[in-house]
Formats: C-alpha cells, sequence, structure tokens
C-alpha cells in the first residue's frame, strides 16, 4: 500500500464530488466543509437557497469547490430537476449525504395529516428521492460510491414528542439496510449516522426544562456540536470505511448503546 492510501490501494479521501442536503444551517455545513478540507468539491443543497449559498460562499473562501443548488427533497421532481443540473455542471457525486431533516415536537396526538406528511416527505421521502435519482450515473459511472443518511437516535429508542419523526427517522435506517444490500456488488456503501441530543435551532427549540434533562442524561454532560456529528459522516464517506455498508452509528456522548 502506497503512503497516504486507504485499503485497496485508494486514497483515504477520494477527490470525488460529494452532495450535501439540508445545506444551510446545524450539522451539514460542518459536513461540508470537512469533506472540502479532505479533497472534495461540493455541492450543497437545500430548501433555504440563500442559505445553501452562504454555505458555497463559506467553503469557496476556504478555497475549496463548491455550488448551491435550491431544491425540495420532498418532491421527486425538484430532486431530478437538481440531479440534471449537477450531472451536467459538476458530475457523478462520488459521494451523497442525506442530511436534510425537519420536526416540530408536540404530542402525537396533537398532529395531523398535513404534519405527516410534511415530516415523511422531508426525513424519509427526500433520502429516498435523492439515492433513486443519483444511483444510476454512481452505478453507471463504475467508481463505486458512499452514501451516508442522517437519521437519528429517536429511531432507536424512541424520543416521546417526536412520535412522527422517530417513525420516519426509523424508516431512513432500515432504506439504509436494504439499500446496502442491493448496491453492494457496485462498490458503493449505505450507512447511517444517529444524532442524539445536538446543539442546532431544532434541539433549542424545545422547552428548556426538556433541554436541561437530557443534557444532564447525557454522561459526557454536553450536548454533540454539529462538528461531532461530521466527523462521523465523513468517516463513512471515506475510501478507508469501504468495507463498512449497512451500518448505524449513535453519536450520542453515551446517551443511547443500543445493540
Amino acid at each position: 500500500m502506497e503512503p497516504g492510501q486507504g485499503p485497496g490501494g485508494q486514497p483515504p479521501h477520494p477527490p470525488g464530488l460529494a452532495l450535501v442536503t439540508g445545506a444551510a444551517s446545524d450539522i451539514a455545513p460542518a459536513t461540508a466543509l470537512l469533506l472540502a478540507r479532505r479533497g472534495m468539491p461540493l455541492a450543497v443543497a437545500d430548501l433555504d437557497g440563500d442559505g445553501a449559498r452562504r454555505t458555497a460562499a463559506e467553503i469557496q473562501a476556504s478555497g475549496s469547490q463548491a455550488s448551491a443548488w435550491q431544491v425540495d427533497i420532498s418532491e421527486p421532481a425538484s430532486v431530478e430537476s437538481m440531479r440534471d443540473g449537477i450531472l451536467a455542471e459538476m458530475g457523478v457525486p462520488w459521494v451523497l449525504v442525506n442530511n436534510a431533516g425537519w420536526d416540530e415536537a408536540k404530542p402525537f396526538l396533537d398532529t395531523e395529516p398535513p404534519f405527516w406528511d410534511k415530516v415523511l416527505g422531508i426525513n424519509l421521502i427526500g433520502p429516498i428521492a435523492v439515492s433513486h435519482a443519483f444511483l444510476p450515473a454512481m452505478i453507471d459511472q463504475g467508481h463505486g460510491g458512499r452514501i451516508v443518511n442522517v437519521a437519528s437516535d429517536a429511531a432507536r429508542v424512541g424520543s416521546a414528542g417526536e412520535t412522527v419523526y422517530a417513525g420516519a427517522k426509523g424508516g431512513v435506517v432500515s432504506f439504509s439496510k436494504s439499500l446496502a444490500r442491493e448496491v453492494a456488488r457496485h462498490g458503493i456503501t449505505v450507512n447511517a449516522v444517529c444524532p442524539g441530543p445536538t446543539d442546532t435551532p431544532l434541539f433549542r427549540a424545545q422547552p428548556e426544562n426538556v433541554q436541561a434533562a437530557l443534557q444532564r442524561a447525557i454522561p459526557m454532560h454536553r450536548l454533540a456540536a454539529p462538528q461531532d456529528i461530521a466527523v462521523a459522516i465523513a468517516f463513512f464517506a471515506s475510501a478507508e470505511a469501504g468495507y463498512l455498508t449497512g451500518q448505524v452509528l449513535s453519536v450520542s456522548g453515551g446517551l443511547t448503546m443500543a445493540g
């Protein structure tokens, strides 16, 4: 093995294009910047087009290549339009990071079908649509690849007030495992990262007593920072993780230790 190469003679961080969704805020910008520092050009996408452009500008300011794309991942036609633009302008992604997500904490019996549709559309249909859109080109290119889906520890252990969200993220975990079996023969891995409580606007929108109780329960006595989640995503996105697929990794400071 040559110096700087991963298993099988691959470079540990290939220069192939990475697409990161949900790029306007929270975990995605930290992930995109980390992948850029490791030599990957970035396509960053979000429903918030201005936010995606801010993230792309930050990456460009660091000296790396990035482009911004506005997309509604809950609408397959919007995803397909983004795909066509990225393939034409930037090429085939080697990495897909399905990070976009949304929720609003409330008791299950206070929810209604429009809320269910929104939560499922963004958190479950979105990763399915993005993966379905880009996989044919990834397979045809023949260079393998990485898909990293950001789920949640709510999928693994449940979360009061996030029942529909937990169900959607549970679907992401199962989707990741099943897709991993289908595409392994093409050298494409599919893994899921499950953040625990993370210092994001979504977490801070919860009542203060809930925030405090969760933070006290974490063995490391702090919330995750977006960068803590980013390093786990970047690991699954690396060439060195080429023999890991269908796996689910909790990043929670020890709060959840699911088998």
